[in-house]
Parts: C-alpha cells; structure tokens; sequence
C-alpha cells in the first residue's frame, strides 16, 4: 500500500465535525434523541450500540439523507446544507452499511464517480471535449490512479466493480469517498463479513486515512476494531448517547454492558429488587424488571450483524 500525495495533513487542532442536540422523529417513533458529537483534526472516533440503537440514523442525520427534527450539524465551524451532495461538497464523505457501488462499471470508474464535486466543467464542455475538460479528465484519472495504488486495487483497475471479492468492494468504496477530498470520512461498519485478515487490512488503511490527517468517525460491531483504533468512543442505546470516551472507560462502564447484554437504559443502574419471603402466591421477584411493561430484553447482537433501523 502506497500513500496517496493529498490531500496533505493538516496542521488544525480545532474541531472538524459538531453535532448538537441531533433528533430524529419518525411519526411518533424517536429513533435519536438528542445527541452531541464531535469529532477533532486527525481524530478517529467510533461509534458502537447494539442494532437498532440508531447509529445509521446518526449518520444519514450527519450526512443530508435525512433532516434532522432537532439540533444543528456543522463542519468546520459551518452549518451544513440538508443535500448530500452539497454536504459532500462541504468535505464529508461517507460508505455505507450495505455495500452501494455501480456493478456494472470499472473499478476506476467507481473512484472517478467519486471526483464529480471537485470538478469545474460543465454539459458543453464535455459534449465539445474542450481542452479545459480533457485537462479536467486527465487529472481525475491520475487522482483516482493514486487512490487505487493507496486502496491496493490498482491492479484491478480496468475490472468490474461486482467481480471483485467481498472485501475488495469495501476498499473501492472507501477509494471513491476519498475521491471527493473529505475533511471527514464516515464508515458505517467497514468491516461487517470480513475475515480476520480483511479485518486487520481495513484498520491499517483506516489509520493510514488519518495520517493524511482526515478524520474518521465510523460506526462498528467489531469491539476490538474500535478499541484498539479509537481515539474516542461513543455508545448509542436506544437513541440515545449513553456514555463517551477513551476505551478503557467506555469497557469498563457497567451500563454498556448492560446495554449489550439486552437490560433496557432505565433499568441498568437500578438495584436488584428483594427476595419476597412471602409463600407461592406472590409474584416471581427474580422476573425480568422489564417484565412490568410488556417488554422483553433482547440478546447480544452477533458480531457480523448489520442494519441499524430508525
């Protein structure tokens, strides 16, 4: 794997990506409920819960494929627009959870989809093939080169994107969201059906994305990924942020485990109830303490297990 010549590091300390009161409402379903984020210059951030627990909501609230109902999302200290592309154009990229490339064409055509918010040249300029747009088109083709070499796929470059095995189709992806020069990367759970091998590959490239000095915040199911990667770490549960930091205090918070052990939010602090000394026909003391509301807890999530719903 070879680095890509930009974009260069960057020297900003300050914060890349804030997220403020984010709330996202469908009908009488609160999927996010008011969450905080930010993500800092050359910062890797994860952001883990159990499915359902609203990280893809999350994301498509950061990224302008929904409008928040709450709360303000900005980058670089600039509100951002509620259009993808223009959030794109903004310096936000992301991949996403279920793998989204065009089957049907090359491998570099994938990375130069990728460079249309970077491009200047317009619908006559390409009819008419104008020397402004062939100097346009060579220097596309020699950023998406350099982003393949970076990838490892420049090799495949002349191949078609739904012949590639599984893993390298999560590369291309990531190759064509840096295509777009982002300031930001998102990852929505890079590493979902991977093997050990694919695993390992994906966390050197990530922190080789962040030695150019682009951020990352992803989203993982892979608990030793984010914490041996993460500078930071989040935990969503049932929409809501339930506790941040560095991974040592986030494994070590007893309501995260909880969380993944299926024990509602509101229930994971409370203390055991007390043994009834009554005889048989008292209630079970040692029922679930959800039981009282009709809800069940749910099992651990498996751990190649993917589609956050709203």
């Amino acid at each position: 794997m070879t680095t890509a010549a930009s974009p260069a590091p960057t020297t900003d300390t300050g914060t890349v990506l804030r997220a403020d009161g984010v709330t996202m409402r469908f009908g009488g379903l609160t999927a996010v409920r008011g969450v905080d984020l930010t993500v800092g210059a050359g910062e890797i951030v994860g952001l883990i819960g159990p499915n359902g627990a609203g990280k893809t909501t999350f994301f498509n609230c950061l990224t302008g494929l929904y409008v928040p109902t709450e709360g303000t999302v900005s980058y670089r200290g600039t509100r951002l627009s509620r259009k993808p592309h223009l959030v794109t154009q903004a310096g936000v990229a992301r991949t996403f959870q279920n793998i989204r490339l065009f089957a049907n064409m090359t491998v570099l055509e994938n990375v130069l989809v990728g460079r249309h918010t970077r491009t200047k040249e317009g619908l006559w300029s390409a009819l008419l093939r104008s020397p402004g747009f062939k100097k346009a088109e060579r220097t596309s083709e020699e950023r998406a080169m350099e982003l393949l070499e970076f990838t490892g796929l420049a090799h495949k470059r002349d191949h078609l994107a739904r012949n590639l095995p599984y893993g390298e189709q999560r590369k291309l992806e990531i190759a064509r969201a840096l295509a777009s020069e982002p300031g930001l990367l998102l990852l929505d759970e890079p590493t979902a059906g991977m093997n050990p091998q694919e695993t390992r590959a994906t966390q050197d490239l990530v922190l080789a994305i962040r030695a150019q000095g682009i951020a990352v915040l992803v989203i993982e199911h892979d608990m030793r990924f984010i914490f041996t990667m993460c500078d930071r770490v989040a935990v969503l549960v049932q929409g809501q942020k339930l506790v941040e930091g560095t991974a040592d205090i986030v494994q070590a918070d007893e309501r995260v485990i909880a969380a993944y052990l299926g024990t509602p939010v509101e229930d994971a602090a409370a203390p055991a109830p007390a043994t009834d000394p009554a005889g048989p026909g008292t209630p079970d003391a040692t029922a679930a303490p959800d039981a009282a509301d009709g809800t069940a807890p749910t099992d651990r999530p498996a751990q190649g297990q993917t589609g956050d719903t709203p």
